[in-house]
């Protein structure tokens, strides 16, 4: 047996384990839920002047493709909050989206950091042209790291749809799909999704008819796992 052969059949045991373990972990989440309680994601105002009321179908849908194809109970619809809420606490999820700046508040950066590292987490969706003020912001919230490219045999691609990595969804300028995250204490705490634009292949097919079936399977199956790796992580 050569060294290859032996290379190539250790990573696709591996593949195999992190699949099953993610797969036991969703079940464990199933099994865990308590009547009555049910799972929705807040859509993050913010200032500074970007678009941050983006996708406004993106989540609803979102929410009805966990219901349809998980046992995940969900909200039927999106909440839209501040950082500085008080009701921050109760969505372990939290959606940015936009074109714009994004421009937070000294109180909304610590809101936002006491939130990510006391178990919350943060899905970002580059809709063309936020990536500058993103990453300027995030270079605020944890000015000690910088957002990591997350390789296609991490968790988040595979935990409960197969995938070879982040979906390209629209063009933008031809650069390939690129999943970016931050880490604390080795949790991925920040996922941010840069050219792909997940989120406009969430909304409702009349919004961006230039989006074929097959690219609008793509975004659902990635939106599938990303809340799947929340909850289960």
């Amino acid at each position: 047996m050569s060294e290859n052969y032996k290379i190539y059949t250790k990573l696709h045991q591996s593949k195999f384990y992190l699949i099953l373990l993610c797969f036991l972990l969703f079940l464990t989440l199933i099994n865990s839920q308590e009547a009555g309680e049910r799972f929705t994601i807040a859509q993050v105002q913010y200032g500074g002047g970007g678009d941050w009321y983006g996708d406004p179908s993106a989540i609803n849908n979102w929410l009805r493709l966990l219901r349809e194809r998980t046992e995940i109970e969900t909200a039927d619809d999106r909440v839209i909050l501040k950082l500085t809420d008080h009701t921050l606490y109760q969505y372990p999820m939290l959606y940015i989206v936009g074109h714009g700046n994004i421009r937070l508040t000294e109180n909304e950066v610590s809101a936002l950091k006491q939130y990510l590292t006391n178990g919350g987490f943060l899905f970002v969706n580059d809709d063309y042209g936020l990536d500058k003020s993103f990453r300027r912001e995030m270079g605020r919230v944890f000015p000690e790291q910088k957002l990591q490219p997350i390789p296609n045999a991490h968790p988040i691609y595979h935990c409960f749809y197969d995938l070879p990595g982040l979906p390209k969804i629209h063009e933008h300028d031809a650069e390939p799909a690129q999943g970016f995250g931050l880490f604390h204490d080795g949790r991925m705490v920040v996922f941010y999704a840069y050219s792909a634009d997940i989120g406009d292949g969430l909304e409702d097919p009349r919004t961006h008819p230039e989006d074929t079936p097959e690219v609008r399977e793509l975004a659902a199956k990635m939106a599938v796992n990303l809340a799947v790796y929340v909850l289960t992580h």
